[in-house]
């Protein structure tokens, strides 16, 4: 009978591993010294592992720490929320006096907004009727007037908005900012992707990490969902407490060390090891952070009912329990996508978020938060200021929607050092393109780079032989946008 403790790495030892430790040994063992030398920092998987979501300083002093992306999936249109265009009422039905419409098909007549515009604030900015809740805080929003794109489909435009480029696999805004300055929690994921019902077109391509290491692609939540344990599969075990599963998982982990030593500078798998102990820790941290039931009943009646208000509420938890990067969908199954009655549709969606976003705002200010988080809203395009035409062929009318737009619409940026009560840039008087202080959509990246202290230029991944970052190629930061 063998009484010798059972040791994994008496598994398996070939001649290359027999060379490589021989000769790295004294190397390892001036590691460990280094790492004493630092301090010890905290470790969030096995011994001597540290973890790449530790926070980590970023370039300079940005002023915001963390981000709210709340995506209007589809492409809402400007000229219906946070763009008038009274030109428009002028020429409704009418002919628009443009020498070329820069648009994907064919489009009719100019179609006047069905929605009334007010000023608010003391800025004054104009708002329409569907945003009365966020535009309570336009005093504390810059409004983009002027944003560009590439193209006007949905597919290249998403990946470009979310992920820097349209075509190429490449790491998402969240995973970036993630890589960049790490989580405040080792407990939940640095990246959370919430989106009720389902994927978006491009699917998990909009938060994925692409070449970046795995562990800062971001966590896809279904908030449909409202039970812990559907929103976040297995996050508990019926059979085995959690002591339990410490040792399951400290044996699991002995075994994958064993396993990832021999195979260096494996990100995939480094990725894959770390998820089991986060899943592990998650078990406690996530059950309170998604429970808004643990909220004063004051704070869910100001977010108000709905699927969208509950993932608005739970994205401040997440952020107060040291999240970095949340990013909060809507629209990904009927999205703001309206070709026909926009009147009907847009009307719709607004009243699903406006009351939710509202009080997002106001509630990450009344407690401090708002002036070092970054919230952004906005699509991945805008719409057409005419109607849409039928589809050749087709006997189905597009008598009041509208097409899609990239040539110029609207996005806005709130709290993080945005500039408040601002407006950037205009779209010609009926709204097809913008014409004043363009901002294209790297451009935006590269400043809301700048607002959490990276140089859009130096925060870079080297892969297949090149520094790689957000921005490819382009890119310039708009100091206006920023207090």
């Amino acid at each position: 009978m063998n009484h010798h403790r059972f040791n994994p790495e008496h598994l398996a030892l070939t001649r290359r591993a027999f060379l490589r430790r021989c000769g790295m040994g004294m190397g390892s063992l001036g590691l460990a010294g280094i790492l004493g030398q630092l301090g010890g920092a905290p470790t969030a998987r096995a011994e001597n592992y540290i973890s790449p979501l530790l926070p980590k300083a970023p370039q300079f002093a940005g002023k915001a720490r963390r981000v709210i992306h709340i995506f209007a999936n589809g492409g809402a249109s400007h000229v219906d929320t946070f763009d008038p265009k009274p030109a428009l009422d002028k020429y409704a039905g009418k002919a628009l006096p443009m020498e070329v419409l820069p648009t994907e098909r064919k489009t009719g007549a100019g179609f006047a907004s069905p929605f009334k515009f007010k000023k608010y604030g003391n800025s004054g900015i104009e708002v329409s009727e569907l945003f009365p809740h966020v535009a309570e805080s336009m005093d504390d929003i810059c409004v983009i007037r002027s944003m560009t794109a590439d193209v006007p489909n949905h597919e290249p435009s998403l990946l470009l908005m979310n992920c820097g480029d349209a075509r190429q696999v490449r790491p998402s805004m969240g995973s970036w900012v993630t890589y960049g300055l790490g989580s405040l929690n080792q407990n939940l994921p640095g990246f959370i992707a919430m989106c009720p019902g389902g994927y978006p077109i491009q699917e998990s391509q909009n938060w994925q990490s692409g070449f970046l290491p795995g562990v800062y692609q971001g966590t896809y939540i279904n908030t449909e969902k409202t039970k812990i344990e559907e929103l976040i599969e297995n996050i508990k075990s019926d059979y085995s407490s959690l002591p339990e599963q410490r040792q399951q998982l400290d044996l699991l982990q002995r075994l994958n060390e064993e396993h990832r030593r021999a195979r260096q500078d494996d990100a995939g798998l480094d990725a894959r090891i770390a998820s089991f102990e986060l899943a592990y820790r998650m078990q406690l941290d996530a059950t309170d952070a998604f429970d808004i039931s643990r909220e004063p009943e004051s704070i869910r009646n100001l977010y108000g009912p709905g699927t969208q208000a509950r993932q608005l509420l739970i994205a401040r938890r997440l952020l107060e329990r040291g999240v970095r990067f949340v990013q909060i969908w809507h629209g990904a199954g009927q999205p703001w996508d309206s070709h026909d009655d926009i009147e009907v549709n847009h009307r719709r969606l607004a009243k699903e978020c406006d009351q939710g976003i509202g009080a997002l705002l106001k509630d990450l200010k009344q407690r401090g938060m708002l002036e070092d988080t970054l919230v952004i809203w906005g699509g991945e395009f805008g719409r057409t200021p005419t109607v849409e035409l039928p589809t050749p062929g087709s006997n189905a009318g597009h008598v009041n929607g509208r097409d899609h737009n990239h040539h110029g619409f609207s996005m806005w940026l709130a709290g993080g050092g945005a500039r408040g009560g601002y407006v950037h840039g205009a779209t010609d008087e009926f709204g097809f393109a913008a014409v004043e202080n363009k901002v294209h959509v790297h451009d935006l990246h590269a400043t809301i780079l700048q607002m959490l202290g990276f140089d859009h230029e130096k925060l870079t991944f080297r892969h297949s032989g090149r520094d790689f970052r957000l921005t490819d190629v382009s890119g310039r930061v708009v100091r206006e946008l920023m207090a």
